[in-house]
């Protein structure tokens, strides 16, 4: 039973396995549709009470799905660990977590954990090939956007610490801190507009840091798409065994 309960839970190729997973997506659909819903006043006051047992039913049915990952699973601390572990517990733990209450000073704080809800819709990743394939990528090129994160802070603080100089406080650029605040905001094209440089020289070095911007965002882009590719190119190797005239995978279907 144990056997077979793992399979139709973490298993993705037999019927069972994808009937589970597609109600589970619906699940999750509905109770983040809820979580939206809920936040609305005027629907809240209204429909309080059918919020209230449906998001409990909710509750209820990921807790059982919790419950039999870890009892299914052949290795339960790795699972209640893993991130997969973690997002189904933050699944349920704001719910039960409402149930806590120490006192009224407590009450807005445990309103707080209700938004934490919205985490379930992290759980849809699980199911989705590709959404997999952006992760193994991020996670590809992790060490080269943290050379690049490294780069654009350094770019940010002598922004910063130039704009500083030039305006001053007297043109709302106080202290590095806040011209580094402007530094983002003008590299990443955002543009609030609350701290406006006043000199020729100010103007120009913005104009640098704003065509500056578009060669920053271009570069992650580029690395991540690097790493995609990579990726796709790995599926496309077949290590079927198939007859010597074969022209397709008789398993996967590639033509050789």
């Amino acid at each position: 039973m144990r056997e077979k309960i793992n399979q139709i839970i973490f298993g993705h190729d037999t019927k069972s396995s994808k009937l589970f997973d597609v109600i589970l997506l619906w699940i999750i659909l509905f109770s983040v549709l809820i979580v939206i819903l809920e936040s609305i006043p005027s629907l809240n006051k209204q429909f309080a009470s059918l919020f209230f047992y449906a998001e409990w039913a909710i509750t209820i049915l990921f807790t059982i799905e919790y419950i039999l990952r870890i009892w299914s699973s052949k290795t339960p601390l790795r699972y209640i660990f893993s991130f997969w572990g973690l997002v189904d517990l933050l699944s349920i733990l704001p719910s039960y977590l409402e149930l806590i209450n120490f006192g009224f000073h407590y009450l807005l704080a445990i309103r707080i954990f209700r938004l934490l809800r919205v985490f379930r819709i992290l759980k849809l990743v699980r199911f989705n090939r590709e959404a997999q394939k952006l992760l193994l990528a991020l996670n590809a090129s992790k060490y080269k956007m943290g050379v690049f994160l490294m780069a654009v802070i350094a770019i940010m603080v002598i922004l910063g610490t130039l704009m500083y100089v030039i305006e001053g406080g007297e043109n709302g650029f106080t202290s590095i801190p806040q011209s580094i605040y402007w530094a983002i905001v003008t590299v990443t094209t955002v543009g609030f507009g609350d701290i406006v440089p006043q000199t020729v020289l100010g103007k120009f070095l913005s104009s640098i840091a704003m065509i500056m911007g578009y060669a920053i965002i271009a570069v992650p882009t580029g690395i991540i798409t690097v790493e995609l590719a990579s990726k796709k190119s790995e599926d496309k190797v077949c290590n079927h065994d198939n007859p010597d005239d074969a022209q397709y995978c008789n398993q996967c279907g590639l033509k050789f």
